[in-house]
């Protein structure tokens, strides 16, 4: 079904004014993609390294396995939402009334901010209370019953992140992208200092160090509460709402459904993944009498080598996303402006993810070495190594696919069309399921990668045809096609650069040769990549670093 906007706003020639109308804002997008990027960058080297701690203690086996299951419902609703679900659905109205009525855009947020926690918190009471009754009626089995009483803990988790998902939202709103972007660096900090405990030897049991790490992420998410708060504070009344506010907030709550699952497709596929991964802990080694291909180490395996994959799409997918979606919802009545911002967001978002999908690639054995093996007794052995870079060549193909998909999407929700979106979505997570049931006999965890990245390029295929179909902007013209080949042929270059780097040098046999290997393919890769670039004068390059107009409300990097 077309959106009001579509259905109002004429198609956009290939020929079009429109492919200059967002330079005008291609400033602040810069800025915001700066801002946002460079504390998710500090945010997700945190992260890897609590990863590294995390898979140092709990390994490749059940207590790994074990551990990310647990953590990963939480996790689900932490990138459904701090990937901008709810925000998704609240940004435009929000962003309209604060222009237009900041009385109203007020109560609108204390309206949201108040149902959130209230949903969240009996959602994460039902959940906590079908696992304990799970754990009584199920018969005794020590490591399913580690898994969920791990799940029971971490579940608090769910409305603490929501909440600081949805406070970002509105910081966005107010040019603040600085504080959003660095709350998850004290998710990592808590985990880390919990985690470094058992490494200067003041704990020694493992399975008592995974329930101190999951507690310390639930205090965390607390600290982010106050972190956002705090950074919202002289920007925003919390007031009572009035028939207005409730209006525009059964709007919000209408579209957030729709924009959950649309947005949500990767952390579904994901969630899906685990369920599958877990099924030798959770009901057996087999199924309908046929032996499964999976094992204990399956879900350690998979999930901990998701982390690789998403390292760049979160510091660099998502922030592109997150930084066009205020300036697509400011543009979505001026169809102009609209496609130039969007056809941006998509060459800036190619830029980085198509090398970020070849370079995991080609360097995938040794980066997984550096990450995951070696150091203490518990890390990877070496068959769980050669099991990860099967899964990272699996789902590295769609880094780039991942990136696009969230520009794609917040055009849509820009203009106030979540339902489109939501149908490939839902259509998407049944073509995963259909791949992985396939797959997975035949590469085991590994055909889980495989299918979450072919989901991803369909879907990628689908909503771009669907711009044009749905919204009546064409966001591919001449110039547009012209510089994603661009992008693919210095991306060649610097491929064939890495490989021949790696083909001279010797193959790693210790930590230290497989970091040294690292170190000189991607140092080679990024200078040929970046001077490649320059030679060729690939604008996506200057616009990186392109400042923001005076008086844009895109703030510098700000903790006050």
């Amino acid at each position: 079904m077309s959106s009001p906007a579509a259905m109002t706003t004429p198609p956009t020639p290939p020929d079009s004014p429109a492919a200059d109308a967002g330079h005008e804002h291609t400033g602040r997008l810069a800025a915001a993609v700066r801002v946002v990027s460079g504390l998710t960058l500090v945010s997700r080297f945190a992260g890897l390294a609590r990863d590294v701690i995390t898979a140092r203690i709990f390994g490749d086996d059940l207590l790994g396995s074990a551990f990310r299951a647990a953590y990963a419902l939480p996790n689900l609703f932490r990138r459904l939402f701090g990937e901008g679900a709810l925000s998704a659905a609240f940004l435009p109205e929000y962003v309209v009334l604060r222009r237009d009525q900041p009385d109203t855009a007020n109560q609108l947020g204390s309206i949201v901010v108040r149902l959130l926690t209230l949903v969240t918190g009996a959602l994460t009471l039902v959940l906590m209370g079908v696992l304990a009754v799970l754990l009584w009626l199920l018969p005794a089995n020590a490591e399913r019953a580690l898994s969920f009483k791990l799940m029971i803990l971490m579940l608090p988790m769910m409305p603490a992140v929501c909440l600081t998902a949805v406070l970002g939202g509105m910081l966005q709103a107010h040019g603040r992208f600085g504080p959003p972007a660095a709350a998850p660096i004290l998710l990592n900090v808590f985990q880390i200092a919990a985690g470094a405990l058992f490494y200067f030897g003041v704990m020694t049991d493992r399975a008592a160090t995974a329930y101190l790490i999951g507690a310390a992420a639930v205090l965390a998410g607390l600290a982010q509460i106050a972190w956002s708060l705090w950074a919202l504070r002289g920007r925003v009344r919390w007031v009572a709402a009035g028939q207005a506010a409730r209006s525009h907030g059964r709007e919000v709550f209408k579209r957030f459904v729709p924009a959950m699952l649309g947005l949500g497709t990767l952390q579904l596929n994901t969630m899906m993944d685990v369920v599958i991964a877990m099924w030798p802990v959770w009901v057996g080694p087999t199924i309908f009498g046929y032996a499964v291909p999976l094992d204990e180490k399956s879900n350690a395996i998979l999930s901990f080598t998701q982390t690789i994959y998403q390292f760049p799409l979160g510091v660099f997918g998502l922030a592109v996303a997150t930084a066009v979606f205020p300036l697509l919802s400011r543009t979505a009545d001026n169809p102009e402006e609209f496609v130039g911002v969007l056809r941006r967001g998509l060459r800036l978002s190619l830029f980085i993810g198509l090398p970020a999908t070849i370079g995991l690639i080609l360097v995938r054995h040794d980066l997984l070495a550096v990450i995951f093996g070696g150091g203490t007794r518990y890390a990877f052995s070496q068959a769980g190594l050669d099991r990860a870079a099967a899964v990272l060549a699996g789902f590295a193909p769609g880094v780039w696919a991942y990136s696009l998909n969230h520009v794609y999407t917040r055009a849509f929700y820009a203009r106030h069309d979540t339902r489109t979106p939501m149908k490939l979505a839902m259509r998407m997570v049944g073509l995963n399921f259909v791949l992985n049931v396939t797959l997975v006999w035949l590469l085991r965890e590994a055909g889980l990668a495989w299918s979450t990245s072919i989901s991803a390029t369909v879907q990628c295929l689908v909503l771009a045809w669907w711009c044009r179909r749905e919204l009546r902007v064409e966001p591919m013209d001449r110039e547009t096609w012209a510089g994603f080949g661009r992008v693919a042929a210095v991306t060649a270059l610097m491929a064939g650069t890495v490989a021949s780097a790696l083909y001279l040098l010797p193959a790693g046999a210790t930590w230290a040769g497989h970091a040294l290997n690292l170190a000189v393919a991607v140092g080679a890769g990024m200078v040929v990549y970046a001077a490649a670039a320059r030679l060729l004068r690939l604008p996506e390059l200057a616009w990186l670093f392109q400042r923001a107009p005076r008086g844009t409300g895109v703030e510098p990097i700000s903790f006050e």
